[in-house]
């Protein structure tokens, strides 16, 4: 599991209040019970963790898995180290 990945997962666990053993990439935020508001938090919170933005077309609250959310982080991080 890749550093980011992790503490994304460390976000989500601590922001919806779950294990994170039940966070899964395949999952979607609705599948761990996180509502659209708690969605949003957990968006400002990875945000402000990575210090990034992330575009909207990346942050499907409600269809996007956890493993493209990993994937729009990483590649947000990228392209920031590239600048």
């Amino acid at each position: 599991m890749s550093t980011v990945q992790q503490e994304t997962f460390d976000i989500i666990a601590k922001q919806a209040k779950i294990e994170l053993d039940t966070i899964k990439p395949e999952s979607t935020l609705k599948d761990l019970g996180i509502a659209s508001l708690d969605a949003i938090e957990v968006i400002f919170d990875i945000e402000e963790h990575f210090n990034i933005n992330l575009p909207n077309e990346d942050t499907d609250l409600e269809n996007g898995t956890v493993g493209q959310l990993v994937a729009a982080i990483e590649r947000q991080l990228a392209q920031k180290t590239a600048e």
